[in-house]
């Protein structure tokens, strides 16, 4: 490896081909080391070594659709041009340390903050930033010293976007979090193909891992709107029209569902991300 490539993944596993040439085929599986690096990805057997760079690699938005029926396990299929490689690495989540891989330490493109409580901040201005995500912090560090961090289990939703960015037409990956106030924010990814790709991939499998079947009724709809919008817990019999009581039932309610947060044993709550997310569609399909 040259002197700026680091490893971040090294582990033994399988692989195979399910897609060569755009033509489906039943490849037969073989034992590798599967090795990531910031570079690229190598699948190495006893009789040859594949290397293939991140810029030739995209993570597909509907994984399931490409993993053939009678292939079971943790697979994770990858886009090689007009091929599809499966990976069945012996650890979990693969993909998620593929995308670290693909990300960690480049150079990017970054808003921040892009969008505070909901308003636009038109004079935040895209800047380079170097990327990380350790211990399950993402980390940005932009030029001149300054730094922005967030927890990745606190982003609530996630959007994709195209918008000129520093002069080019690019693709943008908009990320909502909170922030050290606990203010509801919005940063924006860009940068080039593979890395918007691979930040797109690894935000999006965070929010669908969180996500489980839930149905709200209309007026727990409402209270979680209401909470997004920044209406106090103490203020929401009132602001909804139910009594304390009810109010009470349906706080209890989202807390099941994970969707807030007990800050006190009576009457306050706060929304954490899946909560931030609920809202989100709640309101979408006002």
């Amino acid at each position: 490896m040259s002197g700026d490539e680091r490893k971040v993944v090294d582990t033994s596993g399988d692989f195979r081909y399910a897609v060569q040439d755009g033509q489906a085929v039943d490849g037969q599986w073989q034992s590798c080391r599967i090795v990531a690096t910031n570079k690229r990805l190598v699948l190495a057997t006893n009789d040859n070594r594949q290397a293939i760079a991140h810029s030739k690699i995209e993570v597909p938005d509907d994984p399931e659709a490409l993993i053939p029926e009678d292939v079971g396990g943790s697979v994770t299929p990858l886009r090689v041009g007009d091929n599809v490689l499966l990976v069945d690495a012996g650890i979990d989540d693969f993909e998620t340390e593929y995308c670290r891989a693909t990300l960690q330490g480049e150079v990017i493109l970054a808003r921040d903050p892009a969008v505070v409580g909901g308003v636009v901040q038109d004079d935040t201005d895209w800047s380079k930033a170097r990327f990380a995500l350790d211990d399950d912090e993402v980390r940005l560090q932009f030029p001149g010293g300054g730094s922005t961090a967030f927890d990745i289990e606190d982003v609530g939703t996630i959007e994709r976007s195209q918008s000129t960015v520093m002069g080019q037409s690019r693709r943008v990956i908009e990320v909502e979090h909170t922030d050290e106030q606990d203010r509801s924010v919005e940063t924006h990814f860009s940068g080039m193909p593979h890395h918007t790709n691979a930040l797109a991939a690894l935000f999006t499998r965070v929010v669908e891992a969180r996500e489980d079947d839930y149905e709200l009724s209309e007026m727990e709809s409402q209270v979680l709107m209401a909470l997004y919008s920044g209406v106090s817990p103490f203020e929401m019999s009132d602001f909804v029209g139910i009594s304390p009581d009810e109010v009470e039932e349906i706080y209890q309610r989202l807390l099941e569902m994970g969707a807030v947060d007990e800050v006190r044993t009576r009457t306050e709550v706060a929304l954490n991300a899946q909560g931030r997310n609920m809202a989100s569609e709640a309101m979408s399909g006002e």
